[in-house]
């Protein structure tokens, strides 16, 4: 059997191999990640399409993974060629207004459900957050040292994307009673917001 040659026997350039061999062994197992990531994002918003109640919940669902969908075959095509995907990144803009609802009201102790046929819309919700800033946090590490230029722009490029999803999902959460947002009392806040002043720039 031929033996195969290793590829780090020798220093080379990126310059000087084909685009679509211009990843590192790093990377390769990063993108797999944020692939496999998506992926499964992706079937559970499936799986979360039969119980959710709230169609404004359901639209956003199908929006989101219409989103995800166009993100992960962008990134495949970047992945295995290395060159410009046919379909670039495009901007996800969500439906809901920043208005956020601060405060805090009484509530019982949350416990995790023993039976599937407990999950809500605020179960639901939660769990579409949780697969979002994974997504997230996964694309931001991958894209920070990808060495292919494409990859890399991919990457980046989805990050706001995901953060722009997973916001939207804490809005709706938000204005449902589902996720409450406390302040600190006007005194601490303050203190906290100028314990910090700017720095000086001094001419070198």
């Amino acid at each position: 059997m031929q033996q195969q040659q290793n590829p780090n026997s020798q220093m080379k350039n990126s310059n000087q191999m084909p685009a679509q061999q211009s990843h590192s062994a790093h990377e390769i197992y990063d993108v797999k990640e944020v692939l496999g990531g998506l992926i499964g994002a992706m079937e559970h918003y499936k799986l979360y399409e039969q119980g959710i109640q709230d169609t404004q919940l359901k639209n956003i669902l199908n929006r989101q993974y219409q989103y995800m969908q166009q993100t992960y075959n962008t990134l495949v095509d970047a992945f295995q060629t290395g060159q410009r995907p046919p379909q670039p990144t495009t901007t996800y803009n969500m439906e809901l207004s920043n208005d956020v609802t601060y405060g805090l009201t009484p509530g019982q102790p949350k416990q995790p459900k023993e039976n599937p046929q407990q999950f809500n819309d605020e179960c639901y919700s939660g769990f579409m957050l949780g697969h979002l800033k994974q997504c997230a946090s996964g694309a931001t590490m991958a894209a920070l040292e990808a060495t292919n230029p494409v990859v890399r722009r991919v990457l980046q490029d989805s990050v706001p994307n995901f953060c722009e999803m997973a916001y939207e999902i804490f809005l709706y959460q938000n204005d449902n009673g589902y996720y409450q947002v406390a302040q600190f009392d006007q005194q601490t806040q303050n203190q906290l917001l100028n314990g910090f002043t700017h720095a000086s720039q001094q001419q070198h």
